[in-house]
């Protein structure tokens, strides 16, 4: 009986821990900064319950990796602002010309802004290069639909890159969309990885996987066409991947 109370305690206290970060996350989500088509996106990508399942605390050291447009980024910042440590690395001029450079978000740091992300001549996938995130210590790195952007040596030195910057126990996750396993590269699944790859990589690099999450799994995506196709864009399958960092 005493076990069981512990448990339900347990569970009491982390979801209470996570009720003032799901609090903040939700006005960022009403933030008049954030436009109407990224609002329509939230239903599809489900930001609550993905940065849930990684165990986001307001809190934390993070480091967003290829932060994009900034879809995430208008969450994650003002979810950290107060409490927390919020950086963005590689492929950020976008928001920093767009997003950065307002008062709201002057909190964000911007990580190896020496790093270069570009295409070898004739090449499908980016290569990386500085890809050194110099900061320790950190809480959680994640990246959301870029992992299939790299080469293999672009995407081993992003996850060298945030094994390097995490605290033992810290966690890296990782949302892409999903490949049929060992199939080879076509005109129509660029935009789209192996899960089982990268697993395969990304523990290669010294982590542990620790979970993944269903919650971005689609049935009706035969994983057969562009993920920018009509008939398939908002409706991807996408692995929900969740790794630790067990030892220095």
């Amino acid at each position: 009986m005493k076990t069981l109370l512990l448990l339900v305690m347990s569970f009491a206290t982390y979801a209470d821990d996570f009720k003032t970060t799901q609090d903040k996350l939700v006005s960022a989500m009403d933030s008049s900064i954030r436009t109407d088509k990224e609002k329509q996106r939230d239903r599809n990508r489900r930001p609550i319950s993905t940065l849930k399942f990684f165990g986001l605390r307001d809190n934390m050291k993070v480091v967003e990796l290829i932060p994009g447009g900034g879809w995430y980024t208008k969450l994650l910042a003002p979810t950290l602002k107060e409490k927390g440590d919020f950086s963005v690395a590689y492929g950020t001029s976008r928001i920093q010309k767009k997003l950065l450079n307002t008062d709201n978000f002057k909190n964000v740091k911007v990580l190896a802004e020496s790093s270069k992300m570009f295409r070898k001549d004739g090449a499908k996938f980016y290569s990386i290069e500085n890809t050194d995130l110099d900061t320790k210590k950190v809480d959680m790195v994640l990246t959301f639909r870029n992992y299939h952007n790299f080469d293999f040596e672009g995407r081993k030195a992003m996850n060298d890159a945030a094994y390097k910057a995490l605290k033992v126990g810290g966690i890296y996750g990782v949302v892409d969309h999903t490949r049929r396993h060992m199939q080879g590269d076509d005109n129509e699944n660029r935009r789209r990885i192996d899960p089982v790859l990268a697993i395969k990589e990304i523990q290669d690099a010294g982590f542990k996987l620790v979970d993944y999450s269903d919650l971005h799994y689609r049935p009706d995506d035969e994983l057969r066409y562009e993920v920018g196709r009509k008939t398939v864009t908002g409706n991807t399958d996408r692995f929900t991947l969740k790794f630790v960092k067990v030892r220095k």
